[in-house]
């Protein structure tokens, strides 16, 4: 798909982070939510997903529990920790001045050397 964007190495837990922080999530919804956070753009493979999501509980930042999907299925919910929360945080400042330095570089002319 011409429209979908590759993830950079390192950005997953991130985008895990921040889709589980706007409410508990199973699995599948976890790919859901990301690709509709970053409108369409994201699109993230299961066999991505799910070694991710053993890392961040496995960290302490998701803690995990079984419950019944809308399509009456049992799942594996995940929702942040006190420590997910913070993880976020500073993940995202660090994200957000890595960003702006990129763009600032990009967008440099030559008589501004």
């Amino acid at each position: 798909m011409p429209d979908q964007a590759q993830i950079l190495p390192g950005t997953l837990d991130l985008l895990i982070l921040r889709a589980v922080s706007l409410g508990p999530l199973h699995g599948y919804g976890i790919l859901l939510r990301i690709h509709q956070i970053s409108g369409q753009a994201l699109l993230i493979e299961q066999g991505a997903l799910y070694p991710g999501l053993f890392r961040l509980v496995r960290q302490g930042l998701l803690k995990a529990k079984w419950g019944i999907s809308e399509n009456n299925r049992r799942a594996k919910y995940y929702e942040l920790t006190v420590a997910g929360r913070k993880r976020l945080r500073e993940e995202t400042d660090n994200w957000n001045r890595l960003a702006t330095a990129i763009a600032a570089a990009l967008s440099a002319q030559p008589e501004e050397i």
